[in-house]
């Protein structure tokens, strides 16, 4: 199995910028991470920009769990929230933070039938938030609902094509699901990544090369919510994402980059101890 993704810039599950894949880490595999998130690349909770951190671990082959904390600020009239909630002199302040809960089962091994069959994986991100009004899954068509801000649930499918000598390159595809009124999603997504393998000649710049994982998606796009908690009607229903992952000392520590919509950047590090 080649090497796998490091993590979603915004889930911290394993996957590309912002689409699950069917990629599954090694087992044993303990990540932890932070990024800074420019508000395009978020759901539309937060219309500011922001920044996360998690830890994740693969417990199974077929099995990963990540937890996620998201920072926000108070502001006069936040969302799902009544205005005055928050201190007036906290306003424009990080002050709190959204916990969630993610999962990744692995329904089915790359090349168990034949060598052509691809993996798959089905997820559900802050699948178990908003226990106060029925949990994620729950139909919340107003603001008086309380998180599960990330939710949405997916069924992956990855396949992996080698290049003797040059990397490997992954092929996904995906359908994604959530029915908050403020992020409905039930449409399908799919990317590549890149992965440069490049034959060991003692160069640098082949050591330098073979760090470096190229990523691309199609994506559903989010719905845009101004500072007034207005939306986009013009939003876009899909948007391009590019980026790469550099790994600076073999998979311990890496930095993830994103280009939402090719030009909003956000980004961070991932450090990964296998524990197995």
């Amino acid at each position: 199995m080649p090497a796998t993704i490091i993590s979603q810039i915004n889930y911290g599950t394993t996957g590309l910028m912002n689409m699950p894949t069917a990629d599954m880490q090694r087992d044993k595999t303990f990540m932890v991470g932070g990024n800074w998130l420019n508000h395009h690349a978020t759901v539309p909770r937060w219309w500011y920009d922001t920044w996360n951190y998690y830890i994740n671990i693969t417990v199974f082959p077929w099995l990963e769990a990540g937890y996620l904390c998201t920072g926000h600020k108070a502001v006069p009239v936040d969302y799902g929230n009544r205005s005055g909630y928050w201190v007036p002199s906290t306003y424009g302040k990080f002050v709190n933070q959204d916990r969630s809960f993610h999962f990744r089962f692995r329904l089915w091994k790359e090349g168990w039938w034949k060598s052509w069959t691809p993996q798959i994986v089905v997820g559900a991100n802050d699948g178990i938030g908003d226990s106060a009004n029925g949990g994620s899954l729950s139909y919340q068509q107003n603001q008086d609902y309380g998180n599960g801000f990330w939710n949405r649930y997916y069924l992956a499918i990855t396949k992996h094509i080698e290049f003797e000598c040059m990397g490997t390159l992954g092929a996904h595809a995906s359908w994604i699901y959530s029915n908050r009124f403020d992020n409905k999603l039930n449409a399908s997504a799919i990317g590549a990544n890149f992965r440069f393998h490049l034959r060991e000649n003692g160069s640098w710049l082949h050591k330098a090369v073979n760090g470096v994982n190229l990523m691309a998606e199609v994506v559903p796009g989010y719905t845009d919510v101004k500072e007034d908690l207005t939306f986009d009607p013009d939003a876009a229903k899909y948007q391009v994402n590019i980026g790469l992952e550099y790994s600076f000392w073999k998979d311990y520590i890496n930095a993830v980059v994103e280009l939402n919509r090719c030009k909003y950047f956000s980004g961070g590090l991932v450090f990964k101890v296998h524990l197995k």
